[in-house]
């Protein structure tokens, strides 16, 4: 197939990237590097350096003539979509809205869009997860474009004919992620204590939330590309993990003698964040292969590395 990848330079993008080509897709990457790096690129994608809201979108598209779009560029940051809701909203909502235009034009069969089940059900009280039907209580603007995307998506299936398929993740982890980054307390822990620094754990650090390992969240991606034609996925393991877990698990890896330091929660964090993907497992064969130490001690051999 003919797949074009936004956001193909980023941590998750550049992951799925790898296993497309791995597979045997041709594959063409279109990242602004704002937060992706050209490191992350594979050598056998063709890479353009654009965003997703520039007008010369449609032209690349018509170019490469792609059956597949894989729309993973996004604007990220949780805590800087409630201190700029505008910015938030211009990337990932009217951005993803120039990429559909786009892609009605040229004809391209069908969109995968990585979502988010992290963030867009809110407090998640069901002992096995929230299943893909668990009430919607987005509290950040970037859980709600998220959420917004995939409601234009099913209005460019009815309207248009567009196929899409939604991929609703956890917390995505592994080798790529930025430890300097704007997400992910695993890749912060990680380049923190590689460097001797203790990191800061905010809150009493009970707080659970699903982490699922990058190359998992890669293989759904795979299957989506001839299964799960105009539904939505949940993309986790259903087990909630604290974090004063994961610092437990990276002490001991690592062999870290200090003790985390402590401060106060940050507002509008959720308490429990874990997913139900029994209909991943069903519908699209989808089962994740590494529990949160085995991705931990793959993620710790990357960054040494």
């Amino acid at each position: 197939m003919r797949i074009i990848v936004t956001g193909g330079a980023g941590f998750i993008g550049s992951n799925i990237v790898d296993l497309y080509l791995a597979n045997g897709h041709q594959v063409m990457v279109i990242d602004n590097l704002t937060t992706g790096k050209k490191d992350n690129l594979h050598p056998k994608a063709e890479f353009v350096q654009l965003d997703i809201r520039d007008p010369k979108l449609e032209e690349l598209i018509a170019k490469f003539q792609p059956q597949i779009v894989n729309h993973v560029a996004a604007q990220i940051d949780v805590r800087k979509s409630v201190s700029d809701p505008i910015h938030n909203a211009d990337v990932n909502e009217l951005g993803t809205l120039n990429l559909l235009q786009a892609v009605v034009a040229q004809r391209v069969e069908k969109v995968i869009f990585s979502s988010t089940g992290g963030a867009i059900y809110g407090e998640v009280k069901e002992k096995n997860g929230a299943d893909e039907n668990h009430p919607q209580e987005p509290i950040s603007p970037y859980a709600i474009t998220k959420r917004s995307v995939e409601m234009y998506l099913h209005a460019y299936h009815v309207n248009n004919g567009l196929k899409y398929t939604v991929l609703r993740y956890g917390n995505v982890f592994g080798p790529r992620q930025d430890p300097l980054g704007e997400a992910g307390v695993i890749a912060i822990f990680c380049g923190k204590m590689l460097k001797g620094e203790v990191p800061t754990i905010y809150g009493d650090g009970e707080q659970l939330r699903d982490y699922v390992f990058v190359a998992d969240v890669a293989s759904a991606n795979l299957l989506a590309l001839q299964k799960g034609e105009n539904q939505i996925f949940n993309i986790g393991t259903g087990v909630g993990t604290s974090v004063n877990q994961l610092f437990g698990y990276l002490k001991s890896l690592l062999k870290f003698k200090d003790d985390a330091v402590y401060a106060p929660a940050r507002a509008g964090e959720l308490f429990r964040s874990v997913l139900n993907a029994k209909r991943a497992e069903k519908l699209l064969g989808w089962e994740p292969t590494a529990d949160v130490k085995t991705g931990l001690q793959k993620t710790l051999d990357w960054y040494n590395r």
